[in-house]
């Protein structure tokens, strides 16, 4: 997950959660934190068809609005971020260990597919 600050301008990484217990912790998250809307990585394929992985995401961002109905989520084409998040931690000098941390790889593919978002919604007006 990743998080925006106030000013809307720096994203950051936020935690990992599992997925069994991320609606719990976005209810218990909007009750301490404002929250403009959850932006939700789009799982495709490279050749942009839909992946396996994807009912599984809808199902959940089904049961997301039903509990949080005031808050937008936006989908987000995730594709690459995986790759990206690996170059980062390259260029960051992380060594094969915590390269292999999938935890930190998703947490860092989280704060790619919110900096992307952002960036294009920056430039719309």
């Amino acid at each position: 997950m990743a998080v925006t600050d106030p000013a809307q301008i720096v994203p950051g990484g936020l935690c990992t959660v599992l997925t069994k217990d991320l609606l719990k912790f976005l209810l218990d998250y909007v009750k301490r934190e404002p929250v403009e809307r959850f932006i939700v990585g789009l799982p495709k394929q490279t050749n942009g068809q839909d992946s396996e992985n994807l009912n599984r995401v809808r199902s959940f961002v089904g049961q997301l609005q039903k509990a949080l109905p005031d808050i937008p989520v936006t989908w987000y084409d995730e594709r690459y971020t995986s790759v990206m998040a690996h170059q980062t931690m390259l260029d960051a000098g992380l060594g094969k260990k915590a390269r292999q941390n999938k935890a930190l790889v998703d947490e860092i593919s989280a704060t790619i597919i919110l900096r992307d978002y952002m960036d294009s919604i920056k430039f719309k007006f």
